[in-house]
């Protein structure tokens, strides 16, 4: 049996026992199992989302592991699109999820581009979610295809993306048994949809693993490396691009991905957009970031607000005005 986030991260646990001599040990004979990150955090998240995306997010972040990033409702490239979550890990890949709260009764005609869904509101025409997934899944493709850092230059793969990529959806509403009585796998395969019983904290977490990749049609013998990662995110988010030469950010829109690319790290990524709503203190010793993550926060107001604004802070001992 696992201890759970609230127990691990107990001052009773911290400060009486000898934790960095028995953390290891406990991690080893899976009494402690870390947990993946949301971006930004859940905390900041839950007033958002429907109620199906709560327990996925619970889901993901109760049953993978340290080394999967997730992002939730984030805009992919520079002319977004958006998807509900985006997963990423070195071992297995990209994937893209839409989740759905929709009742199977609700839906009353669907195809592979649209569903008719009966609402309180009356019938409405929307986008078939895998479909969605699917458009933004490559529109993404398509722009890392031509970094050749990220194409494989030899072997079985060679001219090929060396990012495994998936997509799928999320049924938060219907269990697999209803899935599977009705035709909806004439245009949503069953292997590519997570139902309402295939996503509860409390379940086997290789079951659940096992699910998500089961979404993809290849994998590599290599796991990603971190320079490649990069490359990934800066294509993803061109919001965390750092920009040494004319200032903090990048603004070009489709520049070609330079040789070396500098974003953000997962850790200032998420404090910035986990940041929320009224008056922030960021605390952190010199050259871990303050400033960027400043720059950043600045950049997505500038972004969320149509009139003009400026936004006044203090790095070190200097003022800092940014301009909207």
């Amino acid at each position: 049996m696992w201890i759970s986030r609230a127990t691990w991260r107990s001052p009773l646990l911290w400060n009486k026992w000898p934790f960095g001599k028995i953390a290891g040990a406990l991690c080893a004979h899976g009494v402690v199992r870390p947990m993946a990150k949301l971006i930004p955090a859940l905390s900041t998240c839950l007033p958002r989302m429907q109620a199906g995306e709560r327990r996925f997010a619970r889901c993901l972040e109760a049953l993978l592991e340290d080394d999967y990033n997730c992002w939730y409702e984030m805009p992919v490239g520079n002319r977004p699109r958006y998807t509900d979550f985006i997963i990423l890990h070195p071992g297995r890949g990209l994937l893209l999820l839409e989740v759905k709260d929709w009742k199977l009764e609700n839906i009353r005609k669907i195809n592979a581009k649209t569903v008719d869904l009966l609402t309180s509101s009356g019938m409405k025409t929307v986008s078939n979610p895998l479909e969605q997934a699917r458009q933004c899944t490559y529109q993404l493709i398509s722009k890392m295809e031509k970094d050749p850092r990220l194409v494989a230059s030899e072997g079985r793969y060679k001219g090929k993306l060396v990012v495994p990529y998936g997509y799928g959806v999320v049924l938060s509403r219907i269990t697999r048994k209803q899935f599977e009585s009705t035709d909806l796998d004439e245009v949503i395969p069953p292997e590519l949809v997570i139902c309402k019983d295939e996503m509860v904290s409390t379940m086997d977490a290789e079951a659940f693993q096992e699910r998500l990749w089961g979404m993809f049609r290849y994998q590599f013998d290599k796991p990603l490396t971190l320079p490649q990662i990069e490359r990934i995110r800066w294509h993803i988010f061109p919001e965390i691009r750092i920009n040494q030469q004319e200032g903090l950010f990048s603004e070009e829109n489709d520049e070609e991905a330079p040789d070396i690319v500098k974003v953000l790290d997962m850790q200032q990524e998420q404090l910035a957009r986990s940041l929320g709503e009224g008056h922030r203190v960021i605390h952190g010793v010199a050259g871990s970031g303050k400033t960027l993550i400043l720059a950043f926060r600045c950049e997505y107001l500038r972004g969320q607000h149509s009139a003009r604004y400026w936004y006044c802070a203090t790095t070190s001992h200097w003022p800092l005005g940014f301009g909207t």
